[in-house]
């Protein structure tokens, strides 16, 4: 017999097993004249998750991301905090609390690290929010490193600075889904866990997460879900533990005869 208790309890594990969605993906598709580089690609991302895309190269997996904010043309059905984004458009988007972190960056370098973290309070301040000292000061705590070279030109940082002010500057903007484009890319493996360890500790402060990755064995460690892109579709999906013990995902991306060990490892 059922108790209400016991029923209390089954829907306590299913909220706890499916948080609130805040990206929902639905049959995206992205052509490059007749060529289709992203096939009726779906996802979810909950409140509080952190979600990975692995694949190889040239999976779509860029193409995807652009395609969600608004950057690149596409079919199909983005809805964000619960609004359908019928043409999603970046402006409007980032306004709304989602952000991407490109893969290139895109800093200004003959800027300071200062004025980089200023310009992403922009969209916040033109719409009369103030809060642009407090949140850069929560930026300055998580990357003790920018503090520090907050005179600095950017286009002097190292490449894991680089990617620690990109994350920052995007930060700023105070986003509620963060998008970030192969943040481990060119970095030497000490800066990587570094940059993940931060991934980590942003989801801890409230910050849901879809992190694009060549990097799958350190994607699924800190992810809480996953998804295989593969020549523009959804191959697999899964809790990203019960991925990265899957045979399949073992061969091709996480062991030592894997196709793709030498891009992803770290």
């Amino acid at each position: 017999m059922t108790t209400v208790s016991d029923k209390a309890m089954h829907a306590a594990a299913a909220t706890k097993a499916a948080p609130r969605p805040v990206l929902e993906v639905t049959d995206l598709c992205v052509s490059y004249g007749k060529v289709e580089a992203l096939s009726h690609a779906s996802l979810v991302v909950g409140e509080g998750q952190i979600v990975t895309v692995i694949g190889p190269n040239g999976a779509g997996k860029t193409t995807m991301l652009s395609a969600i904010m608004g950057v690149l043309g596409s079919k199909g059905q983005v809805a964000f905090d619960g609004t359908v984004e019928r043409v999603p458009e970046v402006e409007r988007l980032v306004a709304r609390g989602m952000n991407l972190v490109p893969e290139k960056r895109e800093l200004f370098g003959d800027m300071t690290v200062e004025d980089n973290l200023v310009l992403g309070a922009f969209q916040r301040y033109r719409s009369g929010r103030r809060d642009h000292a407090q949140t850069l000061e929560e930026v300055y705590h998580l990357f003790p490193r920018l503090q520090e070279r907050r005179a600095q030109l950017a286009g002097t940082l190292s490449g894991g600075e680089r990617q620690m002010l990109a994350v920052g500057r995007a930060l700023m903007a105070k986003p509620r889904l963060l998008m970030l484009d192969e943040p481990s890319l060119g970095l030497a493996p000490l800066i990587v866990r570094e940059i993940f360890r931060i991934i980590a500790e942003l989801r801890r402060r409230g910050v849901s997460i879809l992190l694009v990755e060549q990097n799958a064995r350190a994607a699924l460690q800190v992810a809480d879900y996953a998804y295989v892109l593969e020549t523009g579709q959804i191959a697999m999906e899964g809790p990203a533990q019960a991925l990265a013990d899957d045979p399949r995902v073992i061969e091709a991306y996480l062991g030592l005869g894997g196709r793709h060990q030498a891009m992803l490892s770290t």
